[in-house]
C-alpha cells in the first residue's frame, strides 16, 4: 500500500474522459480522488460518487460545481472545453494547486490565461497525453530532419463525429514538428483542405492538414512523407480513451513539486 498517494481532483468527472481518469484512478494505489466536479446544473452535482458513477462504496467524494479554498488535492486536472479549462486554471493557480489540461481548442484569451496561471503554478497543457503520440511527435521530428524539405508532407487525422474543434490539437502539433525537423525559418504554411475551384497544382512549401469526423473514432493520426518513388507513413491509432488517461495520469505524478512554469509530455516522459 502506497504511504502517500497523489491526491487528485477531476474536473468533468462525467464526461467521457471524466470516466476514464475516475476508473483508472480508483484502480491506482498511486493515486487518491478526493475531489470531482462537473458544471452548475448538472444532474451529478451534489450526489456521491458512488451513487451516480457506479464506483466502489465509501469514496467518499461528493461531486461539486466549484473548486474551494480548502481543496486537498495536490493536481487537478481537466478535460472540459475551452473556456471552463482556463477558469479552471486561474482559480488552480489562486489555490497553488499544479493543472494538468487536456482541453483543445483553447485559442486567444483563454490560452493567455493558462500561460499566465504557468507563472505561479506548474502546468501541463498537452494536445495528447498518450504516450504513443507523444513518441510520434518526436519520431516525425527526426524524420523530417533526417528526411530533409524535399519531401512533401501531408498529416490526416480521423476523430468521432461529436469533436468540435477541427484539425485537432495533435495534427497541429504534428505539423510544428514537421516544421522543427525542417530547417528553420522554411518558409511553409499548412492548408486545411484542397479544391481544384481555389486552388491550383499543390506548391512546395505547403502541407497539408486534413480533417475526418465520422462514428466513434477514438482518434487516428497519420503523417506521410512522400518523394518520387517512396513514401513513408507514420501512424497512431488510439482504440480507447484509456491512454489519454493513463497519460495524464502520470502527468499527474511526475507534476508534484515541481516549480511554476510550462511543462510538456515529452519532459514527463524523458524525451527532452
Amino acid at each position: 500500500m502506497v504511504m502517500n498517494p497523489t491526491r487528485i481532483c477531476i474536473a468533468g468527472v462525467a464526461g467521457r474522459m471524466g470516466q476514464c481518469l475516475l476508473a483508472l484512478t480508483l484502480k491506482d494505489p498511486e493515486l487518491k480522488l478526493v475531489e470531482a466536479l462537473e458544471r452548475r446544473g448538472h444532474k451529478w452535482v451534489g450526489h456521491h460518487l458512488s451513487e451516480v458513477a457506479g464506483v466502489e462504496k465509501g469514496l467518499g467524494v461528493v461531486v461539486d460545481s466549484d473548486l474551494h479554498h480548502e481543496s486537498t488535492a495536490q493536481v487537478f486536472i481537466d478535460f472540459t472545453e475551452p473556456v471552463t479549462a482556463s477558469f479552471h486554471a486561474k482559480v488552480c493557480a489562486d489555490l497553488k494547486i499544479p493543472i494538468i489540461i487536456g482541453t483543445t481548442g483553447v485559442v486567444g484569451d483563454e490560452k493567455d490565461r493558462i500561460a499566465r496561471a504557468a507563472e505561479h503554478i506548474p502546468v501541463i497543457h498537452a494536445p495528447n497525453f498518450s504516450v504513443g503520440v507523444n513518441v510520434l511527435f518526436k519520431l516525425v521530428e527526426q524524420a523530417a530532419e533526417a528526411l530533409g524539405d524535399s519531401y512533401d508532407v501531408e498529416i490526416v487525422e480521423a476523430h468521432h463525429n461529436q469533436k468540435e474543434d477541427a484539425p485537432s490539437g495533435t495534427a497541429l502539433r504534428l505539423y510544428q514538428s514537421v516544421l522543427k525537423g525542417f530547417e528553420p525559418n522554411a518558409g511553409y504554411t499548412a492548408v486545411h483542405g484542397r479544391s481544384s475551384f481555389n486552388r491550383g497544382v499543390r506548391t512546395k512549401k505547403e502541407i497539408g492538414i486534413h480533417a475526418i469526423r465520422m462514428a466513434d473514432v477514438v482518434g487516428e493520426h497519420t503523417v506521410y512523407f512522400a518523394i518520387g518513388g517512396e513514401r513513408i507513413e507514420l501512424t497512431h491509432k488510439a482504440s480507447s480513451r484509456d491512454t489519454f488517461a493513463r497519460g495524464a495520469l502520470r502527468a499527474a505524478k511526475w507534476i508534484v513539486g515541481k516549480d511554476p512554469g510550462m511543462y510538456t509530455m515529452a519532459q514527463v516522459l524523458g524525451l527532452e
